[in-house]
């Protein structure tokens, strides 16, 4: 097994560099690890192949909306299809309410649906949502939780060491990045995740003037942890106990977990929920749902490109293929194949490898087993340097995993053939970085 040769890529990079700030389009795109990203010249199915020829399989899958593969025949389709008839309208369409009608059926959460364009939008929209109907103003978020990029979702995101967050009673406020107002923090109540009775003894002090809890159903930005049981259930019964707002951040989870998201999973439904990537096969699109009477509180969803009849088409050939008979049992039996093989690897180099898989999402982690409660263990337990190591090794083999996080995006592309080549690869570079 030899190493790929990637000197193309970094030509492009240091071209990049004199024209696009960072040299990427995105800081996602280039891992801490990395001298230079990657540079990818198309994607078919689960590979990518590079500037100099490479294949790769590929578990980033766009960092998550490619849930059925890169150039997916039946969104291609649909697309061209729209691209004939025109591209942008400002208006709305008869598609428009078709996609809108589909998604009230399938997210239990929704009465009503708007449309934004990111992940970073529609939660921006679910808090100003939020704070219109209860008129009160204070958002709970959690540790380690990604909703975005935005001043005030920006906040307590991650950590180096479990020590920068401060008293577990009374967390610090940690702010990310240059520019972003001290004050951005002012409105939020940052807790450790899956801590029940904190969060009560919160709601006993200030629910008057808490409008919602955000969270992520299952934590998949920091991790990924999953809720303890009856979490979710407790969350849902203790916002309703004292008149406050249960907001599911799904940009993750949804269509990835079940075609209802999380909240279908654990059969826990919030009064609005959001969803992105994969939601449209590709294309940028966002979705705030809700129950009716809070989607129509006088907050309306502005935004040129909301809506967008190309991401729409997208979604609705997207979710036709998603309802399809056997769609997330297959997901399912991938990521049971990949959690045995890292298992089987675990025994035989005699690592702690964490692995759990649900959906179209596996997790991969080394330093510890079982399941840790929140971030703070997370911090305590995670080996991110050896994982950071493995993923770049990986990548030099040909397959490319999600750097720092342990969270890998199936797709309905890969194939048994796909795990088994990503297991041989794994079992090359761990044998290299055990010296066994």
């Amino acid at each position: 097994m030899k190493k790929y040769i990637t000197q193309r890529s970094r030509e492009v990079y240091e071209k990049n560099k004199k024209y696009l700030t960072d040299g990427v389009g995105s800081y996602f795109h280039k891992a801490v690890y990395q001298e230079y990203p990657i540079a990818i010249t198309r994607g078919k199915g689960s590979k990518l192949y590079d500037v100099d020829g490479n294949e790769y399989i590929d578990y980033v899958m766009g960092f998550g909306p490619m849930l059925l593969g890169y150039c997916p025949e039946p969104v291609n389709k649909a697309v061209r299809e729209q691209l004939e008839k025109g591209t942008h309208f400002s208006a709305p369409t008869e598609d428009l309410g078709r996609l809108a009608e589909k998604l009230t059926q399938i997210i239990p959460s929704a009465e009503q649906v708007c449309f934004q364009n990111s992940g970073t939008e529609v939660v921006m929209y679910a808090l100003r949502l939020a704070r219109a109907y209860t008129g009160k103003y204070k958002i709970v978020k959690f540790e380690g939780q990604y909703h975005g990029w935005s001043d005030e979702e920006k906040i307590s995101i991650t950590a180096k060491k479990a020590e920068e967050l401060g008293d577990r009673s009374c967390p610090n406020k940690i702010i990310h990045t240059k520019g972003q107002r001290l004050s951005s923090a002012d409105d939020l109540i940052v807790l450790p995740w899956n801590d029940l009775g904190l969060l009560e003894k919160t709601f006993q002090e200030q629910a008057g003037e808490i409008a919602a809890v955000l969270t992520e159903p299952i934590m998949c930005d920091s991790g990924p942890i999953l809720p303890l049981p009856g979490y979710l259930e407790g969350l849902r019964r203790l916002t309703k106990q004292y008149g406050i707002l249960l907001i599911f951040d799904e940009v993750i989870t949804g269509f990835r977990v079940s075609l209802g998201g999380a909240q279908d999973y654990y059969h826990v439904t919030p009064d609005i929920s959001v969803f992105a990537k994969a939601v449209a096969g590709g294309y940028p699109f966002g979705v705030v749902a809700g129950k009716r009477e809070i989607m129509e509180c006088g907050i309306h969803a502005a935004g040129t490109f909301n809506g967008n009849p190309v991401g729409v088409a997208a979604a609705l050939a997207t979710i036709e293929e998603l309802q399809k008979p056997g769609v997330y049992e297959r997901l399912e039996e991938m990521g049971e194949l990949l959690q045995r093989g890292f298992r089987k690897l675990a025994e035989k180099y005699g690592l702690k490898i964490y692995t759990r898989h649900f959906g179209g999402i596996f997790v991969l982690y080394f330093g510890y087993e079982d399941d840790v409660e929140d971030f703070r263990e997370w911090l305590q337990k995670a080996d991110v340097g050896f994982y950071e190591e493995f993923v770049k090794r990986m990548e030099e083999y040909g397959v490319r995993l999600t750097d720092e996080r342990g969270r890998e995006y199936l797709s309905t592309a890969h194939t048994r053939e796909d795990i088994e080549r990503t297991l041989v690869t794994a079992d090359v570079v761990l044998g290299e970085m055990t010296g066994r």
